[in-house]
């Protein structure tokens, strides 16, 4: 299934970006930088967003990993920062204050658990460049994305703090018992005609119900469903005050 991200919101801090690695905008107000990977025998392009006091001095980041929608699929690595949470960040930066990762898919007709070994290389050149805690980091995402965070979350749950999937799509069995011990926000809009929202719900149930059955907090399975929301439901997700105070809690210095 190829749910499609079609939202497009214009990044004014990118309007000035013309070589990889350009910094996007004032330094104090965080900005984009654009890097290159190499995986598979292609190269990659990424998007690296560092906070508004972000130094490559002192203690490390937490950090988000962003999965985008089948809409920002390609080669440029700048569209996937032009739908959902890159957007937030410009407009808020001062809520966000995590180094952000856009790993960029090349193309719409594969999932992301198809490309997991870009999203570990694109991560790993992340840490790198950027002072990561590895042991402080939410996968976040949004349509097939957010199909990409309950796979990935599942498949690789060591590696994750928290999950937050915004309108994706899967099945319940797949994630549940794999993801049990990961706290999880899921989002989605009621009135979404491209994914299903009875595949959250499923999942947010399967995965409660896992939880109370291996000793857990169930109520650490977030969901939110937008009742007026189409499949763009990440806008009133991503303006959540209620989200980024969750994020602030589990991505806080332990």
């Amino acid at each position: 299934m190829n749910a499609v991200a079609s939202l497009v919101l214009p990044l004014v801090a990118l309007a000035g970006f013309a070589r990889a690695g350009a910094a996007a905008a004032p330094a104090d107000s965080g900005r984009f930088e654009f890097h290159t990977v190499r995986e598979g025998g292609a190269k990659h392009r990424y998007a690296l967003w560092l906070p508004p006091g972000y130094s490559a001095r002192g203690a490390r980041w937490a950090a988000i990993l962003f999965l985008h929608g089948s809409g920002e699929c390609g080669d440029d690595g700048e569209k996937p920062t032009r739908v959902g949470l890159g957007p937030a960040l410009l407009a808020h930066p001062e809520r966000w204050p995590y180094v952000v990762i856009f790993p960029q898919k090349p193309t719409e007709d594969e999932e992301w658990e198809e490309r997991e070994r870009l999203v570990f290389r694109v991560l790993a050149d992340a840490g790198k460049r950027a002072r990561i805690d590895r042991g402080r980091l939410a996968l976040v995402g949004l349509s097939q994305g957010g199909h990409g965070v309950w796979m990935l979350g599942a498949r690789h749950p060591e590696r994750w703090t928290c999950l937050v999937p915004v309108c994706g799509y899967g099945r319940a069995r797949s994630v549940q018992r794999r993801a049990v011990k990961l706290p999880v926000w899921a989002f989605h809009g009621l009135r979404d005609d491209l994914v299903n929202p009875e595949d959250t719900r499923a999942i947010v149930a399967g995965l409660r119900e896992q939880r109370a059955k291996a000793g857990l907090d169930p109520a650490d399975v977030h969901m939110t469903l937008f009742p007026d929301a189409n499949h763009d439901s990440w806008d009133p997700a991503f303006a959540s005050d209620s989200l980024t105070a969750w994020l602030g809690e589990k991505l806080r210095p332990r």
